[in-house]
């Protein structure tokens, strides 16, 4: 059997790999957007844009709304 599935797995070999790749980079994404560090950096971020007048009161509550619907959903 295990020579059965070498033959015949072999040329699907580069097929699963990429699909093995694309779920660890799925990981990394969800990881990434559920980190609380990087939630913080993204908010920190909002703030200085506000302060510094890059973006408006309402322009800042919609990104912080968006950036904690990302964290939660």
């Amino acid at each position: 059997m295990g020579l059965f599935k070498l033959l015949f797995g072999w040329p699907l070999a580069p097929v699963q790999v990429l699909i093995r790749l694309g779920e660890l980079i799925e990981e990394q994404v969800e990881q990434q957007l559920h980190d609380p560090a990087s939630v913080r950096r993204q908010l920190e971020e909002v703030e200085q844009a506000r302060a510094a007048g890059q973006i408006s009161e309402e322009e800042s509550a919609r990104a912080t709304e968006e950036i904690l619907q990302r964290m939660i959903g």
